[in-house]
C-alpha cells in the first residue's frame, strides 16, 4: 500500500534533515508524525518516526541538563493578567489569538503547528490582557515546559472543538493530563482549597466551532456537564460570533478590578487604572501608587457606583471595579 505522503509531510521531513540541533529535530519529527496518513501501508514508518522521535527528545534534554539553561520557554506576565489558551490538537487556539490580538502564530489544518509559546495582547475596554497561545495538549506529545507555564498564568481558557462529537472526552484528556502534573482546573471562586503539592488554576471552559453541525447541542451537553466545575460559553473563531462575550468572561476570570485615583480638585484619569487583585483595599491602591504611601495614608475619598461622591473610607475598605480614590498622606 503506497505512503501517499503529503507536500507537507515532505516539507516537515526536509527540515529534519537540514536540523543541526535536538530541539530542531523534534520540532520536525512531531510534525512529521502528526501528518503522515494513519493507514496499514505507514505503520512501520509511524513507528520509526516514534523511534526517532524519542531519541531526539532524550538528546533535546540531555543538551539541557548540560548547558547553562535548560530546554524551554519563559513568557514574562504582561497587562491586567496573564492567560493561556490550552486545548487539545485543532481547537482553533491559534485562529481565536491571531483573531484577537496582534500576534502572528501559525495556523494550519492539521495537528501540533503551535510548537512554542505565541504571546499577544488582547485589548479590553482601558486595559490589554496577555493571551498566550500553546502547544495542544495530548499524551506523550506535551513537553515540560508548557504545564509550568500553565500553573503560572492567572487563568487558563480551555477551549475544545464542537464540530467534534468527542467533544466531552477532550475535557477529560486534557484534565487528566493536567492532574498528571498536579494541576487542576477549577471555576473562578476556587471555592475549594487545593490538595497539598496540587496547583488550582482558574479556568474558563471554551467550546468552539459554534457553527459547525451539532455544535449548539455539544455545547449545551458540555456547560451542563461541567457547570459545577467551571464557566462555559461556546464561541466561533472563524466567524467572530460571541467574541465580546468571551472577551468579557476572560476579564471576569480574572478576578479583578479597576481603580482610578485623583488629586484634590482634579479629574481622575479614565484611561490609565490601577489593576488590583478582588478583595484589594485602598491601602493596596496607596502601595500601587507608589511605596511610601501605604505607611503614611491616613483616609481616602471615593466615588463610585453605591456611594456618595467624596465619602471618606478607611485604609482597610475593599474597593470595587471602577471606583475613584483620593489618597490623604
Amino acid at each position: 500500500m503506497p505512503a501517499n505522503l503529503t507536500p507537507q509531510y515532505l516539507e516537515a521531513d526536509r527540515r529534519f534533515r537540514q536540523a543541526k540541533t535536538p530541539a530542531e529535530k523534534t520540532a520536525a519529527l512531531e510534525e512529521m508524525l502528526a501528518l503522515i496518513p494513519k493507514h496499514k501501508g505507514t505503520e512501520k514508518m509511524q513507528a520509526d518516526l516514534k523511534r526517532r522521535l524519542s531519541k531526539a527528545r532524550e538528546e533535546a534534554q540531555k543538551k539541557g541538563k548540560a548547558g547553562a539553561r535548560s530546554y524551554g520557554y519563559h513568557i514574562p506576565h504582561e497587562g491586567a493578567g496573564q492567560v493561556v489558551l490550552i486545548g487539545p490538537p485543532n481547537s482553533g487556539k491559534s485562529t481565536l489569538l491571531a483573531l484577537l490580538t496582534n500576534a502572528e502564530p501559525e495556523i494550519a489544518d492539521y495537528p501540533f503547528a503551535t510548537r512554542k509559546p505565541v504571546p499577544g495582547m488582547l485589548p479590553f475596554e482601558n486595559i490589554k490582557i496577555q493571551l498566550v497561545d500553546l502547544p495542544p495538549l495530548a499524551a506523550d506529545w506535551t513537553e515540560g515546559w508548557v504545564f509550568a507555564l500553565i500553573r503560572n498564568a492567572d487563568l487558563a481558557v480551555l477551549l475544545v472543538d464542537l464540530s467534534s462529537d468527542q467533544v466531552l472526552e477532550q475535557v477529560e484528556e486534557v484534565n487528566a493530563l493536567l492532574a498528571t502534573h498536579k494541576i487542576r482546573l477549577a471555576g473562578h471562586s476556587l471555592a475549594e482549597p487545593a490538595p497539598e503539592g496540587e496547583d488550582a488554576l482558574r479556568t474558563l471552559l471554551v467550546g468552539n466551532k459554534e457553527d459547525a453541525e451539532g455544535a449548539k447541542e455539544r455545547g449545551a451537553m458540555l456547560a451542563e456537564y461541567y457547570a459545577t466545575d467551571m464557566p462555559a460559553l461556546t464561541i466561533s473563531a472563524a466567524t467572530g460570533h460571541h467574541l465580546e462575550a468571551f472577551q468579557r468572561a476572560v476579564y471576569e476570570g480574572l478576578a479583578i478590578v479597576r481603580v482610578y485615583t485623583k488629586a484634590p480638585g482634579k479629574k481622575p484619569d479614565s484611561q490609565a487604572p490601577f489593576v488590583l487583585r478582588k478583595g484589594a483595599t485602598v491601602v493596596d491602591v496607596a502601595a500601587s501608587v507608589h511605596k511610601d504611601f501605604a505607611a503614611a495614608l491616613k483616609f481616602a475619598k471615593i466615588w463610585g457606583g453605591d456611594k456618595y461622591d467624596g465619602q471618606r473610607v478607611t485604609r482597610d475598605y475593599v474597593v470595587q471595579d471602577g471606583d475613584v480614590i483620593e489618597l490623604h498622606v
